[in-house]
């Protein structure tokens, strides 16, 4: 009857140790960093930033904040344990695997080496005895990894759920090299989110039983262990919520794979090296494939032979407030029918207190909107248009790395001028052919 008391002082205390340590505080830098870097990313094509980063950096730390406790939860539930030199080793993997790819940093990664190393010590029980390396061959031995690999299944459902929620709304517009050489418009959907998470002592460590018989052991006592989940995707054949929805539908599919595959583990303990491999390879699979459908699909975001395509729309403009949405086409303004930018801007110069469009939304349909235009209105009309596919500059095709993250790069190659964002903020826009084009 005194179990509950005593988890209840153990969760104080592991806050406590959580708000002292500097890994929590380290995923929460990295992340603001990140945003930074999205913000500078966005200025650099299209000349306007969509998001906060100090505003996105907040959303993903209470949105993490909640996922960590509801997966710590359940970690304390099943019974997963954890020690304090295990947590450092865990992070040190994790951050020496963040150098290569920032992707790395999910700890199926971590967690998934770890078992395999721990697979290979087993072959050698009397080496690493003593000395530094002997206290990390000794915690690495004792590393429960069936149930680490658990929590890593739980780690992703939470982060399948989040990138169904909050991906499309982080995704950032880009222009992108096509397939042809020409340039094309894009998205890049790259979340992550900081999750403060509270294991089990393993039980033998002095602390008594739970209340409970859990699955998969443990004690009272409580070890904190602050996490990064996330994804990296690119798109130019499917729109945000389209690529968000398949990558969150992947990534829940991989959990249950590998809560089932962990299951199994931690009930015949052969099978953990087999558990360990599956949470590396079936996570690069996931992006493998992910790259595969993006070649055969073809790219949306390019300019039919009439009209104008949106790539995006700005937050509280007057765009989002008439309902446009990015992958509809402005076929006329004013009464011209587009055929290229230069178009856009004259028609607009025909009555710059009113407007009056044709947009076909993406069923194909045609509807009439129309505004007038107030002196201080947010960037003018904010809409931005695919780009001109002989110009400006062209993104990487590829996820972030940490040296470029802290180093602000945005890793963008220019071409030649600008010719397809619209919208600038406060006035400035990018020039199409040398002439003015904020709309």
């Amino acid at each position: 009857m005194n179990g509950m008391p005593e988890l209840l002082t153990s969760w104080g205390t592991a806050v406590v140790h959580l708000l002292i340590q500097p890994y929590y505080y380290i995923a929460i830098l990295f992340i603001a960093l990140y945003y930074r870097r999205q913000v500078a990313l966005e200025r650099k094509f299209i000349h306007v930033k969509l998001h906060s980063w100090g505003r996105e950096t907040w959303r993903t730390v209470w949105s993490g904040l909640v996922a960590g406790l509801v997966v710590s939860l359940a970690a304390v539930a099943l019974g997963i344990s954890l020690t304090g030199t295990a947590v450092a080793i865990i992070w040190a993997v994790s951050l020496v695997l963040m150098l290569f790819r920032v992707r790395y940093l999910c700890f199926a990664y971590s967690i998934g080496l770890l078992g395999i190393l721990q697979f290979i010590l087993s072959f050698f029980p009397d080496t690493l005895q003593s000395g530094l390396a002997g206290t990390i061959a000794t915690a690495l031995r004792e590393m429960d990894i069936p149930a680490l690999l658990v929590l890593a299944a739980l780690l992703h459902l939470a982060e399948a759920l989040l990138a169904r929620w909050q991906g499309a709304r982080l995704a950032a517009p880009l222009f992108l090299k096509g397939k042809r050489g020409k340039v094309v418009g894009g998205y890049q959907l790259e979340a992550f989110w900081p999750l403060p998470l509270f294991l089990l002592i393993p039980s033998g460590a002095g602390i008594g039983d739970l209340p409970w018989h859990p699955l998969l052991g443990g004690g009272l006592g409580l070890v904190s262990l602050p996490v990064i989940i996330g994804f990296s995707e690119m798109t130019q054949g499917l729109l945000p919520g389209r690529k968000s929805a398949r990558t969150a539908g992947r990534l829940l599919l991989y959990s249950i794979v590998l809560l089932a595959l962990s299951g199994l583990a931690a009930w015949w303990s052969p099978l953990t090296v087999l558990a360990a491999l599956a949470a590396v390879l079936l996570h690069e699979a996931l992006g493998w494939y992910s790259a595969l459908e993006e070649r055969s699909l073809s790219p949306i975001f390019v300019h039919p032979p009439a009209g104008r395509k949106v790539l995006a729309v700005l937050p509280d403009s007057p765009a989002q407030e008439l309902g446009i949405l990015p992958g509809e086409i402005l076929l006329k303004v004013n009464g011209v029918l587009l055929t290229d930018a230069a178009q856009l801007h004259e028609a607009l110069r025909m009555n710059p207190a009113f407007c009056k469009l044709e947009v076909q939304n993406r069923a194909g349909e045609s509807k009439y909107l129309q505004r007038a235009i107030y002196d201080g209105d947010h960037h003018q009309l904010g809409i931005i248009l695919v780009p001109e596919p002989d110009g400006w500059v062209t993104a990487e095709a590829k996820s972030s790395g940490i040296f470029s993250i802290i180093a602000m790069k945005t890793g963008a190659s220019r071409r030649s001028l600008p010719s397809g964002g619209l919208g600038r903020a406060k006035g400035a826009a990018a020039e199409p052919k040398k002439e003015s084009a904020g709309v």
